[in-house]
C-alpha cells in the first residue's frame, strides 16, 4: 500500500516568490493583462496632439488680435496725417466727435458737421470718416467710408 507519492504540480511551474511571477498564481490574483503598446502609444499621441493643438490655436487668436491691435493703431496713424493736414476752422477738443471730409481738389476739411446734417447747404465733399480726438492727440475712428483708401494717403 505505500505508494510513492508523486506531485502533479511541474516543478519548473512553481517558485518560493510568487510575486515575481508575470501571471496570477492563485485564484484571488489580481488581473494581469499584457498592455497592448501600439495602443498605448496611440493614446499618447492623439492625447499630445491635442493638447498641442489646442495651444497652438490660442497662440494664433493672439497673434491675430495683436494683426488687429496693430492695424488699428495704422489707421489712427494714418488718419491723424491726414486730419494734422487738413483745413481746421476751430480748435479740436480732446474727446469730442467730428467729421472728416475729402474735397473736390483732394484736400481735407475737418468739420463739426455730421454727414446727415448738412441739409441742401451741402457741398461735394466726400466722407470720410467720423473721428474723435483722443488725450495722445491721435484720432479714433468711429466710422469710415470704407470706399476710401487709407492705405495710399499720408
Amino acid at each position: 500500500m505505500s505508494e510513492k507519492f508523486e506531485n502533479p504540480i511541474d516543478p519548473d511551474k512553481i517558485t518560493e516568490n510568487p510575486s515575481s511571477l508575470e501571471y496570477p498564481h492563485h485564484a484571488g490574483s489580481a488581473v494581469v493583462k499584457p498592455e497592448d503598446q501600439g495602443r498605448v502609444k496611440g493614446n499618447a499621441i492623439a492625447a499630445m496632439e491635442h493638447q498641442t493643438d489646442m495651444q497652438l490655436s490660442q497662440i494664433y487668436q493672439q497673434m491675430q488680435l495683436l494683426a488687429d491691435q496693430a492695424k488699428q493703431l495704422n489707421d489712427r496713424k494714418v488718419i491723424s496725417e491726414i486730419i494734422y493736414g487738413a483745413e481746421m476752422r476751430f480748435e479740436p477738443l480732446i474727446n469730442h466727435v467730428y467729421h472728416l471730409y475729402e474735397k473736390e481738389d483732394t484736400s481735407f476739411l475737418l468739420s463739426l458737421i455730421a454727414p446727415d446734417q448738412w441739409g441742401r447747404s451741402k457741398k461735394s465733399f466726400e466722407f470720410v470718416a467720423t473721428v474723435r480726438l483722443l488725450a495722445d492727440h491721435t484720432w479714433d475712428i468711429l466710422d469710415k467710408n470704407d470706399d476710401f483708401d487709407f492705405g495710399n494717403e499720408k
